[in-house]
């Protein structure tokens, strides 16, 4: 789960599995698997950078994402 914020500035949770794609229109804008819709204050790249630590947390990207991190 990540936390982000709408909008009006009321924060809300979010299921980062069920994230499909994040697009800047220019807002960014959350589409779930189910077609629903979430325009959010956060970037792009804020939102990508919560979702990755949220697989971190629940050891779905592992030992990959931090072995590419220190490459860099």
């Amino acid at each position: 789960m990540i936390k982000v914020t709408r909008l009006n500035g009321k924060p809300f949770i979010i299921n980062a599995i069920y994230i499909e794609t994040v697009e800047s229109f220019p807002d960014t804008t959350i589409t779930l698997t189910n077609g629903r819709k979430y325009v959010v204050k956060e970037t792009e790249d804020q939102v990508l950078e919560l979702v990755a630590r949220f697989y971190q947390t629940v050891n779905l990207l592992g030992q990959q994402l931090e072995e590419i991190e220190d490459e860099e």
